[in-house]
């Protein structure tokens, strides 16, 4: 195991150099700069802007010089907000965020694999069509789509919840709803197809022959194999939540990471988008390593190869 997670970090350190190079060459390459404004600026003063954040060295030296700061954690001054460092963003936005994916994740998981369960084990009955027609519904439905729907009827119509901010309790719901439902609904169907694989095996019919209780039989020896789709799903989840949550905390106007990448990609401040995806992609790394990790540990059958 120990030699698995040591080449699966070192291949997710070649995957993050690799998307840090592609971009920050890029933006690089885009036109303009973070100092294109509509008031002209003087030339002798443009120089020096751009001289203090590295804009006048060429490319190739700017780039070394970003991936040595990067490996130290740090990224460097935002260039478009004064007196602050895209560390310091992050350290103030990553902890919301992570409380609104996590809640999102966590309730995607809570719902979706008891409904998949339960619609394995009464397949073909209400308990099987009507979860599924549903979950096929939210797969339907984006969150730039849902989050709005939600908003309007519970928070506008009935007047239940908030629509906007992040003060307390109460602001969380809408926003991890809106994320949650839509990747429950895909828990929900791999989770019944993997228990319908598992209860169709011959050594299932052979248990309830010898008389095994159906609670038995489905906890105790089709959970884990039944389990195997929806982990391995958790990384792209992940990765979808992730994105998924800069439209999520766009519409609800939360503080996080999500609307900083928008602003960022936006207003062209270059060190700011290269933090952020660096750490984006830093978090799904680890999410697969640990996915993997799980997957070993239901299935006796894998191997850490």
């Amino acid at each position: 195991m120990f030699r698995f997670v040591a080449v699966r970090l070192v291949q997710g350190l070649l995957v993050l150099l690799a998307i840090y190079a592609v971009t920050f060459f890029l933006v690089a390459a885009t036109p303009g700069s973070p100092f294109s404004t509509e008031r002209a600026i003087r030339p002798e003063i443009l120089a020096q802007i751009e001289a203090f954040y590295g804009y006048d060295k060429p490319v190739g030296e700017r780039f070394v010089t970003s991936v040595s700061n990067a490996l130290r954690g740090e990224f460097g001054p935002s260039a478009v907000y004064a007196n602050r460092s895209v560390t310091d963003i992050i350290a103030e936005s990553f902890p919301v965020s992570l409380k609104l994916g996590s809640l999102a994740l966590g309730l995607a998981l809570f719902l979706g694999i008891p409904v998949g369960i339960i619609a394995a084990v009464r397949q073909n009955s209400w308990l099987d069509y009507v979860p599924m027609s549903v979950s096929m519904a939210g797969i339907c439905l984006p969150t730039f789509v849902m989050g709005p729907l939600l908003a309007l009827v519970f928070g506008l119509i009935f007047e239940l919840l908030p629509v906007a901010g992040w003060f307390g309790p109460e602001y969380v719901i809408l926003p991890a709803l809106t994320l949650g439902l839509y990747y429950a609904a895909y828990f929900a169907r791999l989770t019944r197809g993997g228990m319908l694989e598992m209860l169709n095996q011959d050594w299932v019919r052979t248990a309830r022959a010898k008389g095994v209780s159906e609670s038995t039989i489905v906890w105790k020896h089709c959970l884990k194999g039944g389990l195997i789709p929806a982990i391995t799903f958790l990384g792209p989840a992940l990765a979808g939540i992730i994105s998924g949550s800069f439209v999520v905390e766009t519409i609800f106007q939360i503080p996080g990471l999500g609307q900083w990448f928008v602003k960022g990609a936006l207003n062209r401040d270059d060190f700011l988008i290269l933090g952020l995806t660096v750490l984006f992609a830093a978090l799904i790394v680890v999410m697969n390593l640990l996915v993997d990790i799980v997957q070993v540990a239901l299935n006796p059958r894998l191997k850490y190869e």
